[in-house]
């Protein structure tokens, strides 16, 4: 499966959220999945797994044997990140259309959020923002090792009856090189 097709099958909101909770390692059963995802029927959640599994970006790391049924673990198949060959090789279109399905899906997730019976913004931490700054390649990537580290730290939080599920989408554009 090429990287286009990759990123296309985990822009699917189901899909990114079953990935999203097996990150750092997780090893979880579908059930378990499940509970994190309590908005998703059954039938849907095991037909999103199954086709990451197919596509090779899920493995079943565990089969137990529960009351006569076999419970299987799934985890994060390790995946070589995609190669500078590989990346280049991403037309502009498919670029475009990527980052169309990701901000459509920010846009949605939005408009979830604004259909609760009620909210309130101010308290839900909701907000968004754009901002710029002056780094040097080397002070970039300083500044992304320490953002990953921070939120590496709260993705590995486990999910609890005081906590809530917050999503932060980041996108980051350097200005054209003929306007800076």
């Amino acid at each position: 499966m090429n990287e286009t097709a990759k990123a296309k099958l985990l822009l699917h909101p189901v899909r990114m959220k079953i990935v999203q909770s097996l990150v750092n390692g997780k090893q979880l059963s579908s059930q378990q999945i499940s509970g994190r995802m309590k908005d998703v029927p059954p039938a849907t959640l095991y037909r999103h797994i199954n086709r990451l599994l197919e596509s090779g970006i899920l493995e079943v790391v565990k089969e137990n044997q529960i009351r006569g049924t076999i419970e299987k673990i799934y985890s994060l198949k390790e995946a070589e990140p995609p190669s500078k060959e590989e990346v280049s090789a991403i037309t502009k279109e498919e670029h475009m259309d990527l980052f169309l399905s990701f901000t459509n899906q920010l846009a949605g997730r939005f408009e979830d959020y604004l259909n609760q019976p009620e909210y309130d913004v101010l308290q839900d931490g909701v907000g968004f923002s754009m901002g710029s700054f002056q780094l040097s390649d080397e002070e970039f990537m300083e500044l992304m090792d320490k953002m990953g580290s921070l939120l590496k730290e709260a993705m590995d939080n486990e999910p609890s009856p005081e906590r809530r599920e917050r999503h932060l989408a980041t996108i980051i554009l350097p200005e054209p090189k003929d306007r800076s």
